[in-house]
C-alpha cells in the first residue's frame, strides 16, 4: 500500500513540472472541440477536446506499462 502512495505522489509531482511546460507546446484548452463560454463576467473552459485526447494518451501508456 505504501508503495502505490508513493508512486502516486511521485507521479503527480512529475505531472504538476512538466504540465506547463507541455501545454505551451501543445495548446491543452484551446483544441478544437473545447468550449469556453462567459457568463455574468466570468469565463468557463469545458475541455472537452483536451480531456478525450489526455485520456487516450494515459490509456496507451498504461498498456505499455
Amino acid at each position: 500500500m505504501l508503495k502505490w502512495i508513493l508512486t502516486l505522489v511521485v507521479a503527480i509531482f512529475l505531472l504538476g513540472i512538466i504540465a506547463p511546460h507541455a501545454a505551451r507546446f501543445i495548446r491543452f484548452g484551446r483544441l478544437p472541440g473545447d468550449i469556453a463560454c462567459r457568463f455574468r463576467g466570468r469565463t468557463y473552459y469545458l475541455p472537452f477536446a483536451t480531456t478525450i485526447i489526455l485520456s487516450l494518451i494515459v490509456l496507451i501508456v498504461s498498456r505499455f506499462l
